[in-house]
């Protein structure tokens, strides 16, 4: 993960080792290069800590996969870290450089010894959470979150311990696969963690990576779904992935009495919360009674601030934090996205070399979608096909 001295063992070994005498399992020998290019953020000094340097190459453990990185993606979190981070996330500030980004996809180039879950020419994709496999996250999986507690992913090359990678989805792009660790994990877990149905009704705010992946899925699950936006043209680009009402804030202070008026009175099922404090009373008096509000973000930007509890307590809602996933939860979405034929939206690509503008251009919130970061040809986007 850019960790390039240290190693960091998941809970269990697991049980399904290959047998080290089959014939059939082959040790791959790989000559790495003294040195490759990362991106560091050399400390809490805002953008101009972000810095492209040289560093050594990784060392591959036994239990390791080497895989040349070739496509990455930002996530609203990214923006944080030359600012110094925040709760659990605070690398930056404690042992600088963090080497940024959580997402990103690329081939298997050598496995470690004792590797039995991916092999060489594989195309993978990093898992957020090291080391939250399946289950319940727990206090100290929270501390494996790539590009943020531990060092991330932006490097030419990365060593990743063979259980913090899963394939991405047969047919896709190494850029489409990019978008998916954090953006579509968290919009995955939102929306199942709630029972969804055909016919129920979900709203989404913005049309970031979070909030778009889950209007994708939502249709898919066969939803009636909301979106809400400042912009008219990015409302009607979510029209045409398929939001049934879309609603402009700005026109529409008061919006969340649009979702009530246009649900017959009665609010949706589930709110995608990505705004945190500054939106939150609003979203409670979107969902209906007994509904959920999944909280994502704090996009407004105001952590501090205290939104009255009465409307969750007087509607009974459930209020679900969403951190992420699990990467069980990652493989699910997965198949999901391969049988539903699902592809996620890129809004514009940057070269390796121009990162700093990939950053800019994120903090300037004019995206729809994902921003990626490529080092694939146009001629060379290669593609998972089994």
């Amino acid at each position: 993960m850019g960790r390039y001295d240290t190693r960091i063992e998941p809970n269990g070994t697991g049980s399904n080792r290959r047998d080290l005498s089959d014939s059939s399992f082959v040790k791959t020998i790989f000559k790495l290069a003294d040195t490759m290019k990362a991106y560091h953020i050399t400390g809490p000094g805002g953008l101009s800590s972000l810095k492209q340097v040289d560093v050594p190459e990784p060392k591959l453990g036994p239990l390791d996969v080497l895989v040349e990185m070739k496509a990455w993606s930002l996530n609203y979190r990214d923006l944080a870290m030359p600012f110094g981070g925040y709760i659990r996330n605070d690398k930056v500030k404690r042992n600088p450089p963090l080497v940024p980004l959580s997402d990103g996809a690329g081939e298997v180039v050598a496995v470690g010894e004792l590797v039995d879950r991916f092999k060489v020419g594989d195309h993978v994709a990093s898992v957020f959470f090291q080391t939250w496999l399946d289950g319940d996250l727990t206090d100290a999986q929270i501390g494996s979150a790539l590009g943020g507690a531990i060092d991330g992913v932006l490097a030419e090359t990365v060593a990743f311990h063979q259980d913090g990678l899963v394939l991405i989805p047969n047919g896709y792009l190494f850029e489409e696969a990019a978008t998916l660790p954090c953006a579509a994990v968290t919009a995955w877990q939102a929306l199942t963690l709630a029972n969804p149905q055909p016919g129920q009704t979900v709203l989404m705010l913005g049309t970031g990576g979070v909030s778009i992946f889950a209007l994708q899925f939502a249709k898919a699950l066969g939803m009636r779904t909301f979106i809400t936006s400042s912009s008219d043209q990015k409302l009607n680009h979510a029209k045409e992935l398929g939001a049934d009402v879309a609603i402009n804030y700005r026109a529409n202070e008061d919006w969340e009495q649009v979702v009530i008026q246009q649900t017959g009175g009665v609010g949706v099922d589930n709110v995608i919360e990505v705004g945190g404090a500054g939106t939150l009373e609003k979203s409670l008096a979107a969902a209906k009674t007994s509904g959920r509000v999944s909280l994502i973000g704090v996009l407004t930007g105001q952590p501090d601030q205290n939104p009255s509890p009465m409307m969750a307590l007087f509607k009974r809602l459930t209020i679900q934090g969403i951190y992420v996933g699990s990467r069980r939860m990652f493989e699910a979405m997965n198949q999901a996205l391969e049988t539903n034929m699902i592809r996620p939206v890129i809004d514009k690509r940057f070269a390796f070399d121009e990162v700093p503008a990939a950053y800019e251009y994120m903090q300037s919130a004019q995206h729809f979608g994902k921003i990626v970061i490529t080092r694939c040809n146009k001629g060379q986007r290669e593609s998972r096909e089994d």
